[in-house]
């Protein structure tokens, strides 16, 4: 074997590692990536969790959140304004979950979830009422984003109808089908 001969194995041998060593660090890349996707989604869920323990386990942001969401006019000027970070809080996660979507890095079944849950928030009177009166805005396009769910009444008006027939304490006319009792 020459010498020329040898340069050239020696180039393809380089050659095939180096496009071995591209093909590894794609790879890497796209764990990366999976991996900084989960993290955010943890966070996300973490933070909004933090907020409904808050809103559970303290009884008087509990009474601010319940009263302000359906009539923040019965609030003193203190509690709105307690009810309006909780809901700066609530929907600042929002905003990133949207935004989080559209960069693709929430699946499409969490959004749509988280969606619909956004609608059902927005089908309170108190909260389209602080949306219109809030004094900071949200980004652009999650603003048009919540706009349009209230312009357009998308909400799930069952879920609705169902949550206020919980919270009233009628939970008979609420049975999944077949699990009817005998009196």
């Amino acid at each position: 074997m020459d010498l020329d001969t040898l340069a050239k194995l020696g180039e393809f041998v380089g050659g095939f590692f180096v496009v071995l060593s591209l093909i590894y660090l794609a790879h890497q890349v796209r764990m990366n990536t999976k991996s900084l996707r989960s993290e955010n989604y943890a966070r996300l869920l973490e933070r909004m969790s933090t907020l409904q323990a808050r809103v559970s386990a303290e009884p008087d942001l509990n009474r601010v959140f319940t009263v302000g969401s359906e009539d923040p006019g019965r609030l003193s000027r203190a509690e709105r304004i307690r009810y309006a970070w909780a809901l700066y809080d609530l929907f600042g996660t929002a905003e990133f979950m949207f935004h989080q979507s559209r960069a693709k890095a929430l699946p499409r079944g969490v959004w749509a979830r988280w969606e619909a849950t956004i609608g059902w928030w927005l089908s309170h009177p108190g909260m389209r009422a602080w949306w219109a009166a809030k004094p900071s805005p949200l980004t652009a396009d999650f603003e048009a984003f919540g706009d349009e769910l209230i312009r357009n009444n998308r909400f799930d008006a069952a879920a609705v109808d169902r949550w206020h027939r919980f919270v009233s304490g009628d939970t008979q006319s609420m049975r999944p089908p077949g699990t009817e009792t005998e009196r």
